[in-house]
């Protein structure tokens, strides 16, 4: 399985070239010793639309071309990506099936490490999201339902 934000976090970690653009466009406080400053830039997008599509801009393409790259490298007849954009960004095309996983609110607000109001209000509605996919799952019980329910996805797929 792949996760696009495990490769936002390693890009604004890691690749010099995003480095860059950040540092031009928001100042060069921006970056410390582990690249960039993810909580710092955060604070400077979420709070400014125009900043926050100059910064997707900047990366989507990327997650997209390293997705592409690990999902080609494969060798499996059912690849899983976790794309919390997915809908937003059209990415559902790119796929045979998608599966959604909603949590109510205040299952979700119970497991976040921050506000996440400010993200969601610009997220498709988990209802719309619901309709559109092939398979969806509101997760509020115990993991091993969780577990139960890929299973049977995975038996669809395959």
């Amino acid at each position: 399985m792949i996760s696009s934000d495990e490769i936002v976090h390693r890009l604004l970690r890691e690749d010099e070239e995003v480095h860059r653009e950040l540092a031009a466009r928001f100042g060069p406080d921006v970056l410390g010793p582990g690249g960039a400053d993810r909580a710092q830039i955060a604070e400077i997008v979420f709070s400014d639309p125009e900043k926050l599509a100059w910064l997707e801009s900047l990366l989507h393409p990327r997650v997209l071309r390293e997705y592409l790259a690990w999902r080609d490298e494969q060798n499996a007849a059912v690849t899983v990506s976790e794309i919390p954009l997915l809908y937003e960004t059209g990415g559902e095309r790119r796929f045979d099936h998608v599966v959604v996983i909603t949590a109510p609110p205040e299952v979700r607000a119970r497991r976040a490490r921050i506000d996440a109001a400010p993200r969601e209000a610009r997220l498709v509605p988990d209802d719309e999201k619901v309709r559109r996919a092939d398979f969806a799952y509101v997760n509020e019980g115990t993991l091993e339902e969780l577990d139960a329910f890929v299973a049977d996805v995975l038996a669809r797929v395959s």
